[in-house]
């Protein structure tokens, strides 16, 4: 049986089943990227709730293991050379798993247009559309100047029609293969015109790819899974 006793995570979060991989996360865009993933390839893991509401994410235990303080986080007890890893940072989680499992990431020239668009999403999307939501759903909606919200609003409209361009005449980012790519933003997506409720704002009726491309990703069974991991109480 691994031991995990190394990571002073897994004391908060005790994990039933040590040798495999221990999620630790909540349902957001970012944390569902990694339990999507998780539930496309299959891998046998735990996944542990961190309650962001509560801050558990600030705790000593959590920020040892990822010091920015946010979900998602992994310990896979069967890393490289049979070694435990610890890892955080959705986008890096995505290429381990993929590389781990050879699944949703090409190889060759492809495999490196797959990760322009997964650092692209996590450097762009991931950001603009998350203060979309601050500036429109949570605290920022009561700031009187509304410059930020449209500032916001404007660049994701720009990055839904950079999405838009790339997915004319395409089912998936990469061509007719469905990747990692799309994974890191599906959930972002969703998020924005649905739970951000920014739909109108971000003129999201008027396209036409990406809405086809977002009910194609979320009609699979394994992002219908990963939505929904880990559980809220």
């Amino acid at each position: 049986m691994a031991d995990l006793s190394s990571f002073p995570i897994s004391r908060r979060w005790p994990a039933r089943y040590p040798d495999i991989l221990q999620l630790y996360s909540i349902n957001s865009p970012n944390g569902v990227k990694v339990s999507i993933m998780l539930e496309e390839t299959g891998l046998p893991y735990e996944p542990h709730l961190v309650v962001i509401g509560e801050n558990e994410s600030w705790t000593p235990e959590f920020l040892s293991l990822n010091p920015n303080g946010k979900i998602p986080a992994i310990i896979d007890p069967n890393g490289p050379d049979g070694k435990p890893i610890a890892l955080f940072e959705s986008g890096a989680i995505l290429v381990y798993l993929a590389d781990k499992t050879g699944m949703l990431l090409p190889e060759g020239a492809r495999r490196y247009e797959t990760l322009q668009w997964v650092f692209w999403q996590v450097g762009h999307v991931g950001p603009m559309f998350g203060q979309v939501g601050f500036f429109h759903k949570f605290a920022g909606k009561e700031y009187a100047d509304k410059r930020p919200l449209e500032r916001y609003v404007a660049e994701s409209k720009r990055l839904l029609g950079v999405i838009e361009t790339r997915l004319a005449g395409r089912q998936w980012i990469m061509d007719d293969e469905y990747t990692i790519a799309d994974i890191s933003m599906l959930g972002w997506v969703r998020n924005l015109i649905g739970f951000y409720g920014a739909r109108e704002l971000v003129a999201f009726d008027t396209l036409k790819a990406v809405p086809a491309w977002l009910e194609r990703g979320l009609a699979r069974p394994a992002v219908q899974r990963g939505l929904e991991i880990p559980k809220r109480p």
